[in-house]
């Protein structure tokens, strides 16, 4: 199962934000976190990033079908992390490697080097994937609600 990475523009913000709902509605039913869980963002705010200057979002491909995407935040400043937020992979694909494979391609592109992002702390899965592909919690954490901590995580290159 070959992963690969196809660059999303901004006539691509419908369709983004359809599979982004799809893949975090479960965690925004369980966590209840209306204002940070990516499936109650509208369309806009998915455009807005998509015409940032130092966003690249890619759609996460296996051969011709779109599986999940991937926006990375990179500023190009000497010293600054870049930045994963969010990867999501659409639920009948989860668990396949997939996200793994599209993060170790996006190290590649933008450069292996001082990256982070943030995951849902009480979700052990998420935090195995990141911790196996080098990252590691830095003690920053956030309480959104009484169910749901983010924790922050860097990979240091």
């Amino acid at each position: 199962m070959k992963v690969e990475l196809l660059r999303a523009d901004i006539g691509d913000a419908k369709e983004l934000h359809a599979m982004q709902i799809k893949a975090f509605e479960k965690l925004l039913e369980k966590y209840q976190d209306f204002d940070t869980n990516p499936a109650n963002e509208c369309v806009e705010k998915v455009e807005a990033r998509l015409k940032q200057d130092f966003t690249f979002y890619y759609f996460i491909c296996i051969g011709q079908q779109k599986v999940g995407a991937i926006r990375i935040v990179d500023k190009k400043e000497a010293g600054k992390n870049k930045r994963i937020s969010p990867i999501f992979i659409m639920p009948e694909f989860q668990g396949k490697g997939i996200a793994q494979e599209a993060i170790r391609l996006c190290e590649e592109m933008h450069g292996n080097g001082n990256w982070e992002l943030d995951t849902i702390l009480q979700e052990s899965k998420n935090c195995y994937l990141y911790e196996k592909m080098g990252y590691r919690q830095i003690g920053k954490t956030e309480v959104i609600n009484e169910r749901l901590t983010l924790t922050l995580y860097e990979k240091k290159g």
